[in-house]
């Protein structure tokens, strides 16, 4: 046999050999079971609407306050819900502006300059002990000797967040008047970020005073009494308006009217009654922009001095 018969001959075989060992094909029973789940339709996947909640109070006080009414528009809603913290009222402001967040829990001095930047919408405010307005309180320890703002000068003094107009800008603005630059006028300055961390650092003389929403001292102060002996409010601001729920412009109209509609009706149920009373809310109402409108001057004029 010649060398080239030979060779096809184990080529033959070698394929012979491979197409004998190849494993057969898996085998379907199509059952009757079977057949009905093809035939079933797929549920579509449900969204999550995004949440979005201002650090006014430090993270983890806002998730444990917070979390219930989470579950509450979820049920509402039907749908899922993702509860969105960021460090900053700042970045709060841009997951809205980004549509990162489909609504958000927000400061008024926040409100207001995405509103400007923007065009962010006020979906609906709190009412808190009967009132939908609220203050800047300057404090200071108990036992301070200062009475006024001008007796904390050269002093350290603690603000919430650039973007708070209780916890930065009123105070900021009451040093404006006076041709005063907090940097100056003050001997150290910090940003804790977050009002109940604010409140803290003045009880417990990590600094001379502070500027804090009035929302969350009364809170505070009703959740550990002891604290009412630690401080002193020396100062106090002109009401406006309460922090507002928003919503960017764009967002879906149908979302936008459900999510109003179950804020505006959550005290008419008992398990909203509930998520209101942990949150010292009695519900939430519509509220006209005009309501913040010095927290817009206070700004104009420290601009104006920049």
């Amino acid at each position: 046999m010649s060398r080239l018969s030979t060779a096809v001959t184990v080529l033959i075989l070698v394929a012979l050999t491979g197409c004998r060992d190849a494993p057969e094909p898996p085998k379907i029973r199509l059952t009757s079971e079977a057949l009905e789940s093809a035939r079933r339709p797929v549920q579509p996947v449900k969204v999550p609407v995004r949440v979005a909640v201002a650090p006014v109070i430090s993270p983890r006080e806002n998730f444990r306050l917070y979390a219930p009414l989470m579950d509450y528009l979820a049920e509402k809603l039907d749908r899922p819900v993702e509860f969105l913290q960021r460090p900053t009222y700042s970045e709060i402001n841009d997951l809205v502006r980004n549509g990162h967040a489909d609504i958000a829990f927000v400061c008024d001095y926040a409100y207001i300059l995405g509103q400007r930047d923007f065009g962010m919408q006020i979906l609906a405010v709190p009412q808190i002990m009967g009132q939908i307005t609220y203050h800047s309180l300057l404090i200071v320890p108990a036992e301070s000797e200062a009475q006024s703002l001008e007796n904390l000068r050269r002093k350290s003094f603690a603000f919430s967040d650039p973007l708070s107009s209780s916890g930065w800008l009123y105070p900021a603005y009451l040093l404006t008047l006076k041709g005063e630059r907090p940097e100056a006028f003050f001997a150290r300055t910090v940003f804790t970020y977050s009002h109940d961390n604010t409140i803290r650092a003045v009880a417990n003389r990590l600094v001379d005073g502070g500027a804090v929403d009035s929302l969350v001292y009364d809170f505070m102060l009703s959740q550990s009494p002891d604290l009412a002996r630690s401080l002193r409010v020396i100062g106090k601001s002109p009401a406006w308006g309460n922090p507002p729920v928003v919503v960017h412009p764009r967002i879906d109209s149908s979302l936008r009217e459900r999510l109003r509609q179950i804020l505006l009706s959550t005290h008419q149920d008992q398990a909203g009654k509930r998520l209101l009373a942990n949150l010292m809310i009695d519900r939430f109402v519509g509220l006209d922009d005009t309501y913040y409108r010095d927290v817009r001057a206070m700004a104009t004029t420290i601009k104006a001095q920049r």
